[in-house]
């Protein structure tokens, strides 16, 4: 087997952070490899992991939901993976491609990538390079949903040299790719053989994958169970059983940590109300992890109300966020005004910093010409300054965050209701075509540890008005899109970071969501249980399932 070679593209802050967070409690396993000895033998068994969200889309390349990587990570593997320190090693390839191996060109255009042979699909048959070129052109086919087109689309002229390699060329070089290629899992050629419809494929409800992790069966509105894959080219799998238990309600989720029904607690973790008592249970393992994803209300700036600038800066200077945190997060997450994770080498640290002031907020309002009008809601040529907001319905954290805020901007003349609804409702069309007036969403803008944000906020990601994408808050900024242009073109680290230290500056003036805080995600498990570690680079604490098992 080739050597692996992997390329960091971010410092190594992230996984220090994540230390000192857990320090507490437990210092995280920093190899994430168990101790072999107590391993010997065929996998033995089972982990059930919590979450509150129900997986249901099964074919990976599909629109989903960050729940659904949970399964995915498991069931598949892609050309390459992001480890907790930021860096890119190889999977389903021998190496990592750089302009340095000569796996890019000078240019960025021209693309070589090896492959393992040793791999096999779940149903025996071999992987070979014929899976990455169909995978990667079923993406783009125009027929087919995917979940995300942005950097395949560039891909040209994909030629199988031989089983275990094959070449491609870029139309326009793209440095993202190689971080969207982590988050791309290659699915078999021959399952999709005389299937007319692979959106209705037989795959896509019984996948096969190569991963560590072979799909037994899912019980609907239950959950999804998993059995180990003998054959597994990597580390592991040492369980025997993998299950992705469905529970809708955060309160029975901690309460079924609590009694042991649950093994691990995936999404939503521990909630921070309940931090303190987690603490105290026993044979109970937390860790705290600085999470990439921000939390924010996300403001659809095709509505009337928030064309303007002057109401977008009200509606932030009326929020107390740090009252949130303190009194309903309990002080856990951290304030912040930037989507680029805190340990990341391209975070921008001098943004202004968010005020909360009433009196700013009704100035700008009536300097703006929003005068208050019938129940003292402020008005324009109009249009009231009223609005809903919505979340998912049963996430009680968001849901009293969201009384806070009504009271909040009430005050100074606004209107907010309260519309919520189930996840697969409000995460489904209505979050994807822009359907909301604003919405309370946690969100990873990120891909790894790379900088791109085309995806966020180019004008062409708006999939409400044609393009392909998740600029959902539908902010079209022609600066932002020269600046986005030009940082997927170019490689070294210093330069694109001058372009998305730029991009940072202007998404803060222009708020086209409202940010409130990074989330610092708390982990909890059987303290039996070993392997585990936490990946800020991924949207999963499954990313790495395969390593994990009991200890008695």
């Amino acid at each position: 087997m080739t050597k692996k070679t992997s390329i960091t593209l971010t410092r190594r802050g992230a996984l220090g952070l994540v230390g000192a967070a857990g320090a507490t409690l437990m210092a995280p396993n920093l190899l994430g490899k168990p101790a072999f000895a107590q391993t010997e033998g065929a996998p033995e068994g089972r982990v059930i992991v919590g979450l509150v969200q129900e997986p249901t889309v099964f074919n990976p390349l599909m629109v989903k939901i960050e729940v659904d990587d949970g399964v995915h990570f498991s069931l598949f593997d892609a050309l390459f993976r992001f480890t907790p320190e930021g860096e890119v090693v190889p999977n389903l390839a021998t190496e990592v491609p750089t302009q340095a191996n000569g796996g890019i060109s000078e240019d960025g255009t021209e693309w070589r990538v090896k492959l393992r042979d040793d791999v096999k699909w779940h149903d025996g048959k071999p992987f070979t390079a014929e899976d990455v070129k169909f995978t990667l052109e079923l993406i783009v086919n125009p027929d087919f949903r995917a979940w995300r087109t942005a950097g395949h689309a560039f891909v040209r002229d994909i030629t199988v040299v031989s089983p275990t390699e094959l070449t491609w060329r870029m139309e326009e070089p793209f440095s993202p790719y190689l971080s969207f290629l982590t988050e791309t899992f290659i699915i078999p050629k021959h399952a999709f053989e005389g299937v007319e419809d692979p959106n209705s494929a037989p795959f896509n409800q019984s996948p096969i994958g190569t991963g560590a992790f072979k799909w037994d069966r899912r019980l609907a509105g239950d959950r999804v169970e998993l059995v180990a894959n003998a054959d597994y080219h990597g580390e592991g799998p040492y369980l025997e059983q993998l299950v992705f238990k469905y529970i809708p309600d955060i309160t029975v989720h901690f309460t079924q940590f609590r009694s042991g029904d649950i093994d691990l607690l995936g999404r939503m973790y521990i909630t921070p109300d309940n931090y303190e008592e987690a603490k105290t249970l026993p044979d109970r393992t937390l860790m705290l992890q600085p999470a990439p994803s921000i939390e924010t209300i996300a403001l659809n700036l095709e509505r009337p109300q928030f064309k303007e600038l002057a109401v977008r800066e009200a509606l932030y200077a009326a929020i107390d966020k740090q009252a949130i945190i303190d009194a309903i997060y309990y002080g856990v997450p951290s304030s912040v005004e930037n989507y680029v994770p805190r340990s990341s080498y391209y975070y921008y640290a001098d943004l202004p910093l968010h005020e909360y002031s009433p009196d700013k907020a009704n100035a700008l309002l009536d300097e703006a010409g929003w005068k208050r009008g019938a129940g003292g809601i402020r008005e324009k040529d109009g249009v009231r300054l009223s609005f809903k907001n919505s979340t998912t319905s049963g996430n009680h954290l968001r849901e009293q965050m969201q009384q806070f805020v009504q009271q909040m901007l009430q005050q100074v003349g606004v209107e907010m209701t309260i519309e919520n609804m189930p996840a697969a409702v409000m995460w489904g069309d209505f979050w994807m075509q822009s359907r909301f007036d604003t919405a309370v969403v946690g969100i990873t803008f990120l891909i790894g540890s790379d900088p791109d944000v085309t995806n966020r906020f180019h004008s062409k990601a708006i999939t409400a008005q044609g393009g392909s994408g998740s600029n959902n808050w539908q902010i079209k900024n022609a600066r932002i899109d020269e600046l986005l242009e030009k940082g997927t073109r170019i490689f070294d680290p210093a330069e694109r970071k001058a372009i998305y230290d730029e991009v940072q500056q202007i998404v803060r003036h222009e708020l086209p969501y409202l940010p409130l805080f990074a989330e610092n995600y708390i982990h909890g498990r059987k303290s039996e249980i070993e392997g585990f570690e936490p990946n800020g680079n991924t949207r999963t604490e499954s990313w790495n399932a395969a390593s994990w098992y009991w200890v008695s």
